[in-house]
């Protein structure tokens, strides 16, 4: 009987979780929508949100990783989809497993954003995997992501948070490519799926 009684606890706390991330990943998602509303160069207007898509919130695809500093980071232009390249440099890279293959992407920093107060801190993850052009952008998608979430040699990384570029709304815009070491060889079903409006 006390197995049974701790199977129900477990299967419980595990629901709990569940919903709760579900509620976070929606609270995500709904401030994620409300930037198009408030930034002023924004593709998308009010009417045009109802054509993102998003995969259902799966913890599965939130990992935790290892990470190395890179030290010493050269400054590139990493190409963008239009118009002239961006200085990035690397900022670390992070070595994790999803299904059970070890994976590995690299976090970068705009030298632009880096120079502005509110946005020093600020790094970005950016990639491609096998959904690109079925179900995904083509172009790739980001996961923002900060420096003090690198702590103690693990960060967690949450594909649920992928987003997709503004280029993937509308044409003329300056959007970072994925470099070719970002190029996942996996499926990665989470995250912000392809616009459901043609542009």
């Amino acid at each position: 009987m006390k197995k049974i009684y701790l199977l129900v606890l477990m299967l419980m706390s595990v629901n709990a979780f569940a919903q709760s991330y579900t509620a976070q990943i929606a609270a995500f998602r709904k401030n994620y929508m409300n930037d198009f509303l408030e930034d002023k160069n924004s593709p998308l207007k009010k009417d045009d949100l109802q054509y993102l898509r998003f995969y259902d919130a799966d913890s599965t695809y939130r990992v935790e990783a290892t990470y190395q500093l890179t030290q010493n980071p050269q400054t590139f232009i990493m190409p963008v989809f239009s118009g002239t390249g961006r200085d990035y440099a690397p900022y670390a890279v992070v070595h994790f497993k999803l299904k059970d293959k070890p994976l590995k992407l690299t976090v970068y920093r705009s030298l632009a954003l880096a120079n502005i107060p509110a946005y020093k801190d600020y790094l970005l993850l950016l990639f491609t995997d096998e959904t690109n052009g079925k179900t995904t952008y083509g172009g790739g998608r980001y996961i923002d992501m900060r420096e003090n979430e690198f702590k103690d040699g693990k960060v967690v990384l949450d594909f649920n948070k992928a987003y997709n570029p503004y280029c993937a709304f509308s044409g003329g815009y300056s959007c970072p490519k994925p470099p070719d070491e970002n190029q996942l060889s996996v499926a990665i079903p989470a995250g912000e799926q392809m616009y459901g409006k043609a542009h």
